[in-house]
């Protein structure tokens, strides 16, 4: 399913909604079961500050093109907190887990949303304007926090899911206060959220970060997508380059810009986020994990887990 739909700012929501028949109740949207199942909803504190919650799956595939229309001197910067959630909406085995990472760019930069059939989505979207979070943040000296409050010009960072993110996104799923102070609660979650994705992006390299048209973003993302798509085979790092266009010195400056890690740095955390949801979730044995995600020696593949995940892989399967 193909949806257009212009955000005015005033966030997509119930645009969405619309277009696909769900059912509204107060805040919640909830998607028709012909659909899917779960919801969606969020709060909106001005031009400053929106929040949006996706808690469901979809049986259809569905691909968002979202036209940005802003009000003059809107400059919006979006967080999106993907796979956040500790419990799915229905646990059945059949369905995907959504990738577990949080993107950071300009408003206009997020404007298609694609959303695959039979996967689960557990995500918490902020939104939130720069002169907002000057006030918030304006005071540390980063490069990449100078360009995600100042840039100019298009930028994408993308980090992962701590557990402090894990913990404060649950709360959001069951607030613990009445109706009247929600609103004020949930404010209070969006800013401690927003503080733990900067806290990560802090330990990154303090290097100057480039500006990045959207031809450049599109490649390094195919180049994510490729990475993933082939956790069995280490990266050719020429081929890569030449297949997004650039040169292996640029490819590689914006892949870690982007990132905050190397190609085969990046590659080797997919492959051990991979092989930890297979040992955990599909009950796959050590052997099997490695010979499946390309690794020869079952000592190197032991090794490599450790680093990654902090312990060795037979104790995190039973874990």
């Amino acid at each position: 399913m193909k949806i257009s739909i212009t955000d005015d700012g005033s966030g997509i929501a119930r645009k969405l909604a619309q277009a696909i028949g769900a059912t509204v109740k107060g805040r919640f949207i909830y998607i028709p079961e012909n659909k899917g199942s779960g919801y969606i909803t969020g709060f909106s504190w001005g031009n400053d500050l929106r929040m949006m919650i996706r808690n469901y799956h979809l049986k259809e595939e569905v691909l968002i093109e979202r036209t940005n229309e802003l009000a003059e001197g809107q400059d919006d910067v979006v967080f999106l907190l993907s796979g956040v959630f500790p419990s799915p909406v229905h646990p059945e085995k059949q369905l995907l887990p959504e990738q577990a990472n949080v993107m950071i760019c300009r408003h206009a930069v997020s404007s298609i949303i694609a959303m695959p059939s039979n996967t689960l989505f557990g995500s918490v979207t902020i939104a939130a304007s720069r002169q907002y979070l000057r006030l918030l943040f304006g005071k540390i000296q980063h490069p990449i926090v100078e360009s995600i409050l100042e840039a100019k010009d298009n930028f994408v960072f993308e980090t992962g899911i701590s557990p402090e993110m894990i913990r404060t996104a649950s709360e959001m799923l069951d607030q613990p206060i009445t109706e009247s102070l929600e609103s004020h609660y949930y404010k209070l979650k969006c800013e401690e959220l927003l503080c733990y994705i900067f806290a990560l992006l802090l330990q990154r390299e303090a290097i100057s970060a480039s500006s990045m048209h959207i031809n450049d973003i599109k490649a390094i993302y195919a180049i994510k997508l490729r990475l993933q798509s082939h956790l069995n085979e280490a990266p050719d790092i020429a081929s890569l380059a030449r297949e997004a266009g650039m040169s292996e010195p640029k490819m590689r400056k914006l892949f870690k810009q982007t990132f905050g890690k190397g190609v085969f740095e990046y590659y080797q955390y997919m492959r051990m986020q991979e092989a930890a949801r297979l040992l955990k979730e599909k009950h796959l044995t050590v052997s099997e994990v490695g010979y499946q995600l390309g690794f020869t020696n079952l000592s190197h593949f032991s090794r490599v887990f450790e680093q990654h995940i902090g312990m060795k892989p037979k104790k995190h399967s039973v874990a």
